[in-house]
């Protein structure tokens, strides 16, 4: 697992760690397909917290977020969702969830990657990096799922 911040060309943690808006993104590997891990999203989006109960529901602060499907690529195995009630929006002026899976080069499984692209409502916010734990904890989750359904 890799997380990183995006910032500017020059020097990407000085821009982000001055900046109000910032992005934060991921990637997971996973043994399920890439088209499975999407459909689990996209087409079965209540099967998420079955899928995950641990993170839905008590991870770490437990919050609340509402989201809106923004995009759906199924070509791609994406999927956007913007955060439009809750928790989150407490601290953040906007926050924006992408995932895409995408198959692995040469062998079984995927990668998932998750983009967060958020505004905070002020420079006492931290930015988001346990949000991105909990994505990787969901990825994992969700994986385990697939593959029992199997």
């Amino acid at each position: 697992m890799a997380t990183k911040m995006v910032g500017s060309a020059t020097n990407p943690m000085k821009a982000e760690a001055s900046s109000l808006v910032g992005k934060l993104e991921t990637d997971v590997e996973i043994r399920a397909s890439a088209g499975k891990f999407h459909h689990m999203f996209s087409g079965r989006p209540h099967h998420v917290s079955k899928a995950s109960p641990g993170n839905i529901k008590s991870y770490g602060e437990a919050k609340v977020a509402k989201e809106r499907i923004e995009a759906v690529e199924p070509e791609k195995n994406l999927i956007t969702f913007r955060v439009i009630e809750g928790d989150l929006l407490k601290e953040y002026k906007s926050f924006v969830i992408t995932i895409q899976v995408t198959p692995k080069q040469g062998g079984p499984g995927s990668v998932v990657h998750w983009h967060v692209e958020y505004e905070k409502i002020d420079h006492k916010v931290a930015h988001p990096e346990t949000f991105i734990e909990f994505c990787v904890q969901v990825s994992k989750e969700i994986d385990e799922h697939l593959l029992n359904e199997e």
